[in-house]
């Protein structure tokens, strides 16, 4: 199949240098990007250009080091603020990911709003990120959580989301990609059935921003959670996005320096947003790290991103349905760039083990979302997630080893 991309592709790939490295021999085709994303030379040449030149702890220092380090993490931050279109940087916080991210809201807003009876609901599709955490919330106060379906095509009805609110709902808590089955879920559209009721939504966005342009006041989303990682940056780092008026409202969820303005035994006045949350020594390098990644993807286009990803996906449906015995789990109609499958006769793990002896990496098992595939009555999947810098040929070299591994198991 023969398909120009939208951008250099050989220039992209030349941009990261473990594409170029062997894996037991053979070229290394990676197809785990929903795992975790690789790093291009300019956020790798980033972060080391802060070591080399700049590092020292930020906003405590006079001197010029950690100035130079502030000005960095400062400027990472607004970096952040421009790529979701947030109104401030007030309402920009960094944590160590999408799972920390959540935690903070889970423990500084939703705790204290809770009382037995009380309701979280979430959906299906879920991470065990947007679903632990509110279980643990759950279980110190005597809220529950409340699930919403998805169909057979791995998709939620936005309907089911209005069904399913109830005057004791205190949060929506919500993917905006599937990292499990791909399917793109119509976030907008469950935050505005969400809000008419009162009710505020946070948005899991760890598989959303390497593939789609986000706008938050668009959405008008409360709070949205992503991971440098994911997006071709540092791992370590993440992003809370949250609505100033709430961030306001909410107690710290951990004490230490940086997030107060005074400190006595008689009590403690806290900093202002955003440093209330930002407890101790941040992750300065991979601040600036995430926001050399921010550019980076940027510079190409998230728009062009997504469209070869979309032909990527296309053509990798193709290729892999042909393959007898071979059956896709989740077929939404709107997906990110993932197929999700399974091989008659071959445990996923085992399929993955062999694929990885051809140099092509995926993953496999239940992909820290047992409730999803658990819909599907199967135990794991193979997960093949694509990225900006895949080709086609990629694509044909996973089907081959997967054919390879069918007939080997025959």
């Amino acid at each position: 199949m023969s398909i120009a991309p939208l951008y250099d592709l050989t220039a992209i790939r030349a941009d990261f240098p473990i594409l170029s490295r062997p894996i037991r021999g053979r070229p290394l085709v990676y197809l785990d990007n929903g795992a975790s994303a690789q790093r291009p030379h300019a956020v790798i040449n980033a972060e080391r250009r802060y070591a080399e030149e700049s590092h020292a702890n930020v906003h405590r220092g006079v001197h010029t080091l950690s100035q130079r380090a502030t000005d960095a993490f400062e400027g990472a931050r607004e970096r952040v603020r421009r790529f979701l279109n947030a109104r401030s940087t007030r309402e920009i916080i960094f944590t160590r990911g999408t799972t920390e991210s959540i935690n903070l809201v889970a423990q500084s807003y939703a705790r204290p709003h809770l009382q037995p009876g009380d309701e979280i609901l979430v959906t299906r599709l879920e991470h065990h990120a947007n679903i632990v955490p509110w279980q643990l919330v759950c279980e110190a106060t005597g809220a529950r959580v409340v699930v919403v379906p998805i169909n057979d095509r791995g998709e939620v009805d936005p309907e089911d989301v209005r069904r399913l609110l109830s005057p004791r709902t205190r949060l929506l808590g919500i993917a905006h990609v599937s990292n499990a089955l791909g399917t793109i879920l119509p976030v907008a559209e469950m935050i505005a059935i969400a809000h008419a009721a009162g009710v505020p939504v946070l948005v899991d966005g760890a598989q959303a921003v390497p593939h789609l342009t986000i706008d938050v006041q668009a959405l008008d989303a409360d709070f949205y959670a992503f991971s440098g990682h994911k997006l071709y940056g540092p791992d370590g780092i993440g992003v809370l996005y949250g609505r100033e008026s709430l961030l306001a409202a909410m107690p710290p969820w951990q004490g230490g320096g940086d997030m107060i303005l005074h400190v006595s035994f008689e009590g403690t006045t806290y900093n202002e947003l955003p440093y209330k949350f930002e407890a101790g020594t941040p992750h300065m390098s991979g601040a600036v790290g995430l926001a050399a990644a921010i550019d980076y993807v940027e510079a190409i286009g998230l728009s062009k991103i997504s469209a070869w990803e979309a032909i990527l996906l296309t053509h990798a449906t193709e290729r892999l349905s042909r393959i007898e015995g071979l059956r896709f789990i989740g077929t939404a109609h709107h997906k990110a760039g993932l197929v999700s499958f399974v091989v008659d006769g071959i445990h996923p793990h085992d399929l993955g083990t062999i694929l990885d002896e051809r140099g092509v990496a995926i993953r496999t098992g239940h992909h820290c979302a047992m409730p999803a595939i658990a819909t599907f009555k199967v135990p794991a999947t193979a997960r093949a997630s694509f990225g900006l810098y895949n080709t086609l040929d990629e694509i044909d070299a996973l089907a081959d080893a997967v054919v390879y591994a069918r007939d080997l198991f025959r």
